[in-house]
């Protein structure tokens, strides 16, 4: 595999700083751009991020006099690089129009944005289950009027935990489900030196979250027809988002009822079973068993599992009958690993490895 040149557009946020720690020793990818806002512009990496450095791990090196470019200047940014990561912190409407000008650069965009993923023609995509949906970047290229741009996407973090358990379940057809989310403070970019109301205190609204839970899972479950992605009409879910006081992690609560029931061994076969392209491929960042099922009645926990193969795996417990529904059960997923910055990264792997930077 050729090694790639990458720029982070929004490098400076939580998300871009995730990014970075990930690219810093990446086998196929090397950080070549750092690009934020006007006011970091200029600045060394290091002086515009100041003290708001939020990973464990230290700060690379490698990037800490590197240049911060301004975002909107985009010749300066796509001259050095062979494709970006976007993670700005703007309005969706200058978000949409920015990572459209990149892409008619001829600069493929990965986006851990919101603002493109309910436009018909961008895929956005979980790389074990949707690959497919890879296919509809050459209708966008026909619209944008471009041979090399496009833009793709990666779904919302608080479903990365429980739509890769549906998926190995979908045939036996989930009619309904409902779906509680526990939402980590690092999810709106914060820490708990950065929000300190969320101390002792649960949140009980995410703006948009409950939206995008109910309606992202539909496109990820849809087909491409004609040039776009038209989203599947079922599972009908209903889901209720609460922030929580957890650096990282997102669990979620799930109760689902199915149009042929299976057993309880059957679902675990499933989950234990389950794998996609990117474990096909032996892609970099792919871990290397996508689901685990904990046998232990209290686990998994947000401190205990959220870090599972790199923080890329969903760990699932507590499966059992319900009352209401045939089963319920939880669910965890890192939400700045397998929910965004590194569900980026294994997006850009797949892409990589169909040609489509090419």
């Amino acid at each position: 595999m050729k090694r790639y040149q990458v720029g982070i557009v929004g490098a400076t946020g939580m998300v871009g700083q995730r990014f970075i720690s990930l690219l810093e020793n990446h086998p196929w990818f090397s950080l070549a751009v750092v690009a934020a806002s006007a006011r970091s512009a200029g600045k060394t990496y290091e002086e515009a991020v100041g003290n708001r450095w939020a990973m464990a791990a230290p700060m690379p090196e490698a990037v800490k006099n590197m240049i911060v470019l301004d975002a909107s200047d985009i010749p300066a940014v796509t001259s050095k690089v062979d494709f970006i990561f976007c993670a700005v912190d703007m309005k969706k409407e200058e978000i949409r129009a920015l990572e459209e000008a990149y892409a008619k650069a001829e600069c493929p965009v990965v986006s851990n944005n919101s603002a493109n993923r309910t436009t018909p023609d961008v895929p956005m995509v979980i790389p074990e289950i949707n690959g497919e949906h890879l296919a509809v970047i050459d209708s966008q290229r026909r619209r944008l009027g471009t041979k090399r741009g496009f833009i793709a996407v990666k779904s919302n973090c608080s479903l990365q935990s429980y739509v890769p358990a549906f998926e190995p379940l979908m045939d036996f057809g989930i009619s309904k489900a409902l779906v509680c989310t526990y939402q980590a403070i690092s999810g709106a970019g914060k820490t708990f030196e950065s929000f300190p109301e969320i101390v002792d205190n649960v949140i009980p609204y995410i703006g948009g979250e409950e939206e995008k839970s109910e309606k992202e899972p539909l496109k990820i479950w849809g087909k491409v027809e004609d040039g776009k992605i038209v989203s599947a009409t079922k599972p009908a879910i209903t889901a209720q988002c609460l922030r929580v006081p957890c650096s990282d992690g997102h669990m979620a609560a799930v109760f689902v009822s199915f149009d042929k029931k299976p057993s309880i061994s059957e679902i675990k076969e499933r989950w234990a079973s389950f794998s996609g392209e990117p474990q096909a491929l032996g892609l970099p960042s792919a871990p290397k068993q996508f689901l685990h099922y904990f046998e232990e009645e209290n686990r998994p926990q947000t401190k205990l599992d959220r870090n599972l193969e790199n923080g890329m795996a969903v760990s699932i417990g507590r499966l059992r009958e319900d009352t209401q529904y045939d089963y319920k059960f939880v669910c965890l997923s890192h939400n700045t690993l397998r929910g965004a910055a590194g569900g980026g990264v294994l997006l850009a792997e797949l892409l990589a490895a169909k040609g489509y930077f090419d």
